[in-house]
């Protein structure tokens, strides 16, 4: 575990996967499951996410990056289109691109889980060394002021409609996004982060839905979560056209 572990924050963690499918993936977890997302874990979630990104770009190359994770679902079998559960504890995936890649997210996640080679994480140790190392650097930029001017630790849970928009872009694929124009993740405020939760958490779980694989692209472009209807009795998995296509493919394939 003290290998595996990369960083703990207040709420959240860094770490290495079990079976890390590249270089450039790691995980977002929470320290005690039973933790509220609130206010407070919010904003330490976008510390640790902006932490991340810094380290993994100062080692890694990394420019790019993909968020997923799943919300009241546990992916079945082959798991195909997603990352295998590593526990029942919330936990995002980040997946970083950079130079000299020996394989990328998508061509792994569009296998069966059991035909995943992956990374060894022996052959990440000194990758791990350095981005510790990094991830102390790049602490105190991460600390700068929040958006909005947002900087005490209570703040009113705001209407999500007020702040985030979800519309339909397919049978059971929802895209949920900020209403105001932004360009990345690091611009997202706690208040809309807590309020694009919230809009995933409203869903309808109609038609036999009993949950959704979530995936957004931090990429420069408009920052937007696609909510996937899934049901263990579906005919298709939408997770393996998703990837495919043209936005999404651009950020794991």
């Amino acid at each position: 575990m003290s290998r595996r572990l990369l960083y703990r924050s207040a709420f959240w963690e860094i770490a290495r996967p079990r079976h890390p499918l590249t270089a450039g993936h790691v995980l977002l977890r929470l320290s005690d499951p039973s933790t509220e997302f609130a206010y407070p874990s919010a904003i330490d979630w976008l510390l640790c996410y902006n932490l991340a990104r810094a380290a993994m770009r100062d080692v890694l190359g990394v420019a790019r990056c993909t968020i997923m994770f799943s919300y009241r679902w546990h992916p079945l079998g082959g798991a195909i289109g997603e990352p295998v559960a590593e526990s029942s504890t919330p936990t995002f995936h980040l997946f970083g691109r950079g130079p000299g890649e020996t394989s990328t997210p998508g061509h792994q996640l569009l296998l069966p889980a059991h035909r995943r080679v992956g990374e060894p994480l022996e052959r990440l140790e000194a990758t791990d060394d350095a981005i510790r190392d990094a991830l102390v650097r790049a602490r105190p930029a991460a600390t700068a002021p929040l958006p909005d001017g947002v900087g005490t630790a209570v703040e009113p849970i705001l209407d999500p409609g007020g702040l985030v928009e979800s519309t339909g872009a397919g049978r059971n694929h929802a895209v949920i996004q900020p209403i105001r124009a932004v360009g990345s993740i690091a611009e997202v405020s706690p208040a809309e982060l807590l309020a694009m939760g919230a809009a995933l958490g409203s869903l309808s779980l109609a038609g036999g839905l009993s949950g959704f694989s979530c995936l957004a692209p931090d990429n420069g472009a408009t920052v937007r979560v696609h909510a996937l209807g899934r049901s263990a009795a579906e005919e298709a998995n939408p997770l393996e056209s998703l990837l495919c296509s043209p936005e999404v493919s651009l950020a794991l394939l």
